[in-house]
Order: structure tokens, then sequence, then C-alpha cells
């Protein structure tokens, strides 16, 4: 076969060529398309080794400052955790499940009079019809969707039991698999990969203890909150809100939703003072809680983590949007430290 280029000299393809290139393509595809079903269990892995870093934290924390070893410290911690959430589970998860209910039944209603309040407008009956009847749905349809989550909670309870395992052995012995990962990189780089491998832990570390004390404030201060204006339900708001407080930027809107639509119910003035409410609590994170945090790790910014969030909650569903935005923190630091410093020659004084 001969082709000829735009200087008219020819060059030869051969078969040996032709089947080369069809079996690096086909390669390429293949393994494109193995890490495409592979994503939800490689998420698994990556939630554990987040909580593997969780636990590696707390545990090395408190051996460098008591006489315990490292071992007897990381049981400490296991022990402590398991204690605390029991504790807590035994004593506000009836109170939480009865408003939780109480809530799932004031919702439609509340779905309804927005409805209503809606159609009472030319723009808002305009509206209605674009939204369409799928995103105003019925209790029938609220409840069908909750069967649904019901009949999935044993793939999330088998998805937690390997989150766990894989958290528990990697805090364990963590210098194994750490070792591991090295033996695979050239002897002349491995000290410059262990040194990037610690520097991605201790962002990732930084970045939870940050949505740890985070999650916490918010949640603690969204329950007076709500409190002083009157909303009911406030444990399981508070809780929603502290929990969703994981998730940036998207995270808090979505924890205003169903606050807003119980203000809803009693008036639309109600409805102001929640979105003021939940916006200076999201501020007082934002501007205050988070900066401080982010002095140990790496800025990310706005555009590019809500894309990434957006993107993989599209993809991944929600619990690829959790995960967002910690594989976007351990990105840049691959990136500053591999592109920017190693490639590029920049010193790396200045964070991405």
């Amino acid at each position: 076969m001969r082709d000829k280029n735009y200087k008219g000299q020819y060059f030869r393809i051969t078969v040996p060529q032709i089947f080369m290139v069809v079996g690096i393509t086909a390669a390429v595809a293949g393994t494109l398309l193995f890490l495409w079903y592979a994503i939800p269990v490689l998420l698994l892995v990556f939630a554990g080794i987040l909580l593997a870093i969780f636990l590696q934290g707390l545990s090395g924390w408190i051996a460098r400052h008591t006489f315990l070893s490292y071992g007897w410290s990381l049981t400490f911690v296991v022990l402590d955790l398991a204690t605390i959430f029991l504790v807590s589970l035994s004593l506000i998860a009836p109170e939480v499940a009865d408003q939780a209910y109480h809530l799932s039944q004031q919702l439609p209603e509340a779905l309804q009079r927005l409805k209503q309040y809606f159609a009472q407008y030319t723009w808002g009956q305009e509206l209605l019809a674009l939204i369409g009847k799928d995103l105003m749905p019925s209790r029938e349809f609220m409840l069908t969707q909750a069967s649904n989550i019901f009949s999935s909670t044993l793939d999330v309870l088998f998805s937690f039991i390997i989150i766990l395992f894989i958290g528990l052995y990697g805090a364990a012995q963590p210098r194994l698999y750490v070792d591991g990962i090295i033996r695979l990189i050239p002897i002349r780089k491995r000290q410059r990969a262990r040194m990037v491998l610690h520097q991605v832990g201790q962002t990732l570390l930084w970045w939870l203890f940050g949505r740890m004390i985070s999650m916490t404030v918010v949640g603690m201060l969204t329950v007076p909150g709500l409190w002083l204006l009157g909303i009911p339900n406030i444990l399981t708001l508070g809780l929603l809100a502290g929990l969703l407080t994981f998730i940036p930027y998207v995270g808090p809107v979505l924890s205003v939703v169903p606050a807003a639509l119980l203000a809803l119910l009693q008036s639309p003035i109600q409805v102001i003072n929640v979105l003021l409410l939940y916006l200076f609590l999201q501020s007082f994170e934002g501007y205050l809680l988070t900066p401080l945090v982010q002095k140990r790790t790496v800025a990310m910014p706005p555009i590019l983590t809500i894309s990434v969030q957006v993107l993989f909650g599209t993809l991944l569903g929600f619990f690829g949007l959790m995960l967002a935005t910690p594989l976007v923190a351990a990105l840049m630091v691959l990136i500053r430290m591999l592109y920017v410093e190693d490639i590029l020659g920049n010193s790396g004084k200045n964070k991405l």
C-alpha cells in the first residue's frame, strides 16, 4: 500500500504495522471500557482509602502525644468512634426516625402548595408546564421512590462493609501498601514518589478534618436556628444539613430544600427566614472555617470543584458526587508536584 504525503514522498505501510495499530487501538479501547465499568469499584476503594487516612491521622496523633503505640492508638480510636456512634444512635435515632417520617408526610403537601402558588401567575403556569409533572411528585410517586430506596439497602450495606474493611486494613498497615506502590516506581524516582504520596495523604487528611469540623458546626447551629424560627423536625433537618456539608457548594443547596418547603407550609416570610439562616451558616462555614483548613491543603477553584461534582453526580450518582471534591484535591496535588514542579521546573512555593 502506498500513500503520498504533502511533499510528494512515498512511504510503505506494511501489514504487521496495520495489525500493530489495530492491536494498540483495541487495547486502549478495552482498557477504557474496563475502567468505565470498574469506576464504581474504584470509588469504593477510594472511599476506603479516605477512611484509612482519617483513622491513621487520628491514631498517629495519639501515638505521638501519648505513651500508646500506634497499634493500641488505632484500637482506641476505632473503639472510641464505634462507642460514640452507637451511643448517638441509641439516643437520637428514635427521634430522628419519627421526625423523618413526619417530614416525608409533610413534603408532598408543601410541594402541592408550591405548585398552587406558581399556578396563580402566568409565568408560573408556563414554568409548571415546562417542568412537567415529574419534578412535582405526588405522594404516590414519593412512596414509590422510598420503596426503591429501601430495596437498595442491601447494596448500601455491602458497600459500607467494603469501605470499612479497606479503611481498617489500610490504617492497620499503611506502610505495607505504600511500599507496595513505591516498588512499582523506578529506583531513582522512589524518593520523590514517596514525597508525593505523603503530600496527597496529608492533603486528604486535612480536607477530611475540615469537612468534619464544618459538618459538626453547621449541624449544631442549624438545630437551634430552626427552633427559633419555629420550623418542625429540627433534628432531622439539622442532621441532614450537617451530613450534606460534606459536599462543598452543592450540599448546602440540597440541604435547604426540605427546610424551605416546610417553612412554606407556614408562610412565605418563613421561607425567606430559613433561606437567610442557611445563607448565614454557609457563609460562616465558607469564609471562616474552610479558609483556616485550606492553609494546610490546596485552595480548590470553585468552578473546577462544581464542574467535577456535576460530572461525577451525573455519571455516577450521589456516591460520585460525594467523592468528587477529595478526588479533585488529590489530583491538584499530583498536578502541582509531578507536572508544575517536576516537568515545568517551578519552585512549588505557589500552590495551585
